[in-house]
């Protein structure tokens, strides 16, 4: 009878140890209200008079007390369906969504769709990074930030939330000032961690909340806290890049190898910062922890939200773009108040790469500014070859001897790869020292395991004046960002001009029957690449950034919505960065980086948005989209329509003239941001009729993450009142409907629409007078001319006799049925 018992017992055991074995991260949504759309008569509850889209009072003693309530039902629900030790509770989300993270198997989540009450379960998915001179690039030193009372003002008590990798607080863009420091800001109800370490708070004023969320990047063995860090401090250097960049402190230097790369400055430099990391160095991040955080910063109270992180997919189990816990949160966090900048991604420039879609958040394209880091480097021959290069040049009028790395490595270097100069003990310092060491790009520099600042740190301990790295073979559409390093440093990007260089030394070079030099007499001068050169093409479209109409979603046809939304600078960023970061091969130890991304492009939107609702601080999310889409510009800095960087026939890097679809309404203008004359405003109940009315929605499904019945007052998805129209099934003739709100003195404006030839398209009225706080319709009619096959591009504008501009972009696609 014992080894009954026992043999029950131990196989007990190991079938719990299989179940944990394989189990996985699950987020479930179940019935009833989250706090946010909570109205009452549940179990006893009163309503929450959550009528409207508002901020909540997350403190009130009826909030806290259903928010514990729906958390007693999620462990209920659990307890009644599993053993205790079977399930790993990670999260209960209460208030943006009704539900729960947990750790089990793929039976026990079969088991819980099962079970009454309960709506969605989705396993979890990854989600991923979306990886100074802006501040005076897009005018707000002398154009914005003197309305809002100065730098030492611009975004004053604004709180911008950071979902991302962490913050490095000991940076000097996140320092409280001695002078005028930061007052307590008794709102925001945020926590501040403190460094397990130095047991000091990651809070110091400027930086109001820290908190970290890594259960399911725990539970599923991908966190390792040796370099991620369990606390709210930067592995990476994406968080510290990020945060600066919508919020550091005002004319910081800029220093890396003993030069000076300007100041830099956030766009909102007095804005206060609030981390929610759930974003990790090797593989990302989880929904599920990212969720948490959203849910996090939404009930500590901040005003934005800045999301450089995006889905790697849809998830598995749930196939819609805009019906899965990562978009649902986000729109009852809109919902809330709260403006949400995320970036659109880096998929570029092939269309449908979008990670970032849904209407209710402003999606962000990256642009490339005016600045170009060129230098040159000029051989014996006379030839001047171009490359990139951030260095100091060589001594002015002097040429140096070059020695390739090939020619100059030690019988000790075995299976070592020397050409690509990683590593100084494999070549020959008594050759080197004195010289320019010319290096070959390798692969190593494609996969990241070589950096063009090691290749610097070689040339310096071996004594070279200078070092050229030549690339002799390259991907198509390669793309090469310049580096700053302490010596003088050139990388010759172009292959016929690095033949050009290789050639001239071998010619100059003598050797023995064997191969081996005799003499070098290659010479050459590296220029000066510190001073970057400002050009009147810009702002430009950058490649990697990611193009409209749609994302990869083939649940439904092309909805009739434009993104992304807006562009912002998101190529070659000087930020802060975290000394721990070792996501960057060639900014180890540093405290700045350059770095390139939409994951750059979302932060100026978000502290441009702070700095808008700072003036405005009644404004809904919608109303700050607005005024930052209707004003944006299409334009470049020499008055030329904005070029798009794109691949040619060859895969080579060409420009072509960009589309909404690839800047959505514009590139940002903050100064006219401030002064929109109109808004398109929208709220809650307008993207429920957008999500009821767009085609392949299942109506059970939009009330299971929405919590409302469908609303159909809109007619058509494209009536959605966005400064956008998008109609992707344009038949024979359609009228589109858009109300605008003045949000400044009286006007009269004219209105005015243009668009391709084989659309027509009219505007009624033709001018309406409107009164400070009115709002007026006016529709937009687009008849089908000719079927193209290919969208079609327009625009609607507004001119106000009182000099207000007010520009929405069409796109339509005409069919014959």
């Amino acid at each position: 009878m014992m080894m009954n018992v026992e043999h029950t017992f131990l196989i007990s055991v190991i079938l719990s140890f299989l179940l944990i074995a394989n189990s996985e991260v699950y987020i479930v949504t179940i019935e009833g209200d989250p706090v946010i759309s909570y109205s009452g008569g549940i179990d006893g509850f009163e309503a929450t008079a959550v009528e409207s889209d508002q901020k909540l009072d997350f403190t009130s003693d009826l909030i806290t007390s259903y928010s514990q309530h729906l958390e007693m039902r999620h462990d209920k629900l659990l307890e009644t369906l599993f053993d205790a030790e079977m399930y790993t509770k990670l999260y209960s989300y209460k208030h943006l969504i009704n539900g729960f993270a947990v750790h089990i198997s793929p039976e026990q989540a079969e088991k819980l769709r099962r079970a009454p009450g309960v709506k969605s379960v989705d396993q979890d998915w990854k989600v991923r990074k979306l990886t100074t001179h802006t501040p005076q690039f897009l005018g707000l030193p002398t154009g914005v930030w003197p309305t809002g009372g100065g730098f030492d003002r611009a975004g004053e008590n604004i709180v911008i939330g950071f979902v991302d990798s962490g913050i490095f607080p000991h940076h000097p863009s996140f320092q409280n000032p001695r002078i005028d420091p930061y007052e307590p800001l008794p709102r925001y109800r945020g926590k501040c961690e403190v460094d397990p370490h130095t047991k000091t708070s990651f809070c110091n004023g400027k930086i109001v909340g820290a908190q970290h969320f890594a259960k399911a990047a725990t539970v599923s063995g991908a966190f390792n806290p040796e370099i991620d860090f369990a606390s709210p401090l930067d592995g990476d250097g994406h968080g510290s890049h990020t945060a600066s960049i919508a919020a550091g402190n005002n004319g910081v230097p800029v220093r890396l190898h003993g030069y000076e790369y300007g100041r830099a400055s956030g766009m909102a430099p007095r804005a206060r910062i609030a981390v929610y990391k759930a974003l990790f160095r090797l593989f990302g991040g989880f929904v599920s922890d990212v969720v948490a955080a959203i849910e996090q910063a939404v009930h500590d109270g901040v005003d934005i939200i800045n999301l450089s992180v995006g889905p790697n997919s849809p998830p598995a189990t749930t196939r819609t773009t805009f019906l899965n816990p990562f978009d649902a949160v986000l729109l009852s966090a809109v919902k809330s108040g709260v403006f949400v900048a995320q970036a659109a991604g880096n998929g570029g420039p092939f269309a449908k790469t979008l990670v970032s879609y849904s209407p209710w958040i402003a999606s962000v394209a990256a642009a490339v500014d005016d600045r170009r880091y060129k230098n040159h480097l000029t051989i014996g021959n006379g030839k001047i070859l171009a490359g990139i290069g951030m260095s100091p040049a060589t001594r002015l009028n002097k040429k140096y001897t070059l020695v390739a790395a090939n020619d100059v490595m030690l019988d000790t270097s075995g299976k070592s790869n020397p050409a690509d100069c990683q590593k100084p003990e494999v070549l020959n310092k008594n050759k080197v020292q004195g010289n320019i060491l010319l290096c070959g790009y390798s692969f190593n520099f494609v996969i990241g395991s070589a950096s063009m600042a090691k290749v610097a740190e070689t040339a310096k301990s071996l004594g070279a004046v200078g070092f050229v790295l030549a690339v002799e073979n390259a991907s198509p559409g390669t793309k090469f960002d310049p580096v700053p390093v302490g010596i003088p440093g050139i990388l010759i990007t172009d292959v016929d001009k690095s033949a050009e260089l290789v050639d001239y030394y071998n010619v100059s070079t003598s050797r023995d029957w064997n191969g081996r030099v005799k003499s070098f007499k290659a010479v050459g001068a590296i220029g000066d690449g510190l001073e970057p050169i400002l050009h009147k093409s810009a702002p430009m479209v950058a490649l990697f950034s990611a193009r409209g109409p749609n994302i990869k979603d083939y649940s439904f046809q092309d909805a009739d919505l434009l993104k992304p939304d807006i562009l912002a600078p998101g190529s070659l960023i000087w930020a802060s960065w975290s000394p721990n970061g070792t996501d960057e091969a060639n900014y180890l130890g540093e405290h700045f980086a350059m770095i390139s991304g939409t994951s750059m492009a979302a932060p100026h939107i978000a502290g441009i948005a702070a700095l808008v609702k700072q003036k405005h601080p009644h404004w809904s999310p919608a109303a700050i989209k607005s005024a930052l889409m209707t004003t944006s510009k299409t334009l470049d800095r020499g008055e030329r329509p904005i070029l798009a960087q794109q691949y040619s026939g060859s895969e080579t890097t060409t420009f072509v003239k960009a589309t909404p679809f690839d800047y959505g309404s514009g590139h940002v203008n903050p100064r006219a941001a401030l002064d929109p004359g109109l808004i398109f405003d929208a709220g809650y109940e307008d993207y429920l009729g957008f999500l009821c009315t767009t085609p392949g929605l299942n109506s059970n499904e939009i009330r299971n993450y929405t919590h409302q019945p469908c609303n159909y007052k809109l007619g058509h998805p494209y009536n959605l009142n966005s400064p956008s129209i998008a109609v992707s099934h344009l038949v024979r003739t359609q009228t589109v409907t858009r109300t605008v709100t003045n949000v400044d003195q009286k006007e009269t404006y004219r209105i005015t629409a243009r668009m391709s030839p084989a659309v027509d398209i009219e505007t009624s009225p033709v001018a309406m007078t409107i009164l400070p706080g009115e709002s007026r319709k006016f529709y937009v009619t687009m008849t089908v001319r000719s079927v193209t096959g290919t969208y079609c591009f327009g625009e609607v504008f507004l001119k106000g006799d009182r000099g207000h501009k007010v520009r929405i972009p069409v796109v339509a696609m005409g069919y014959d049925r």
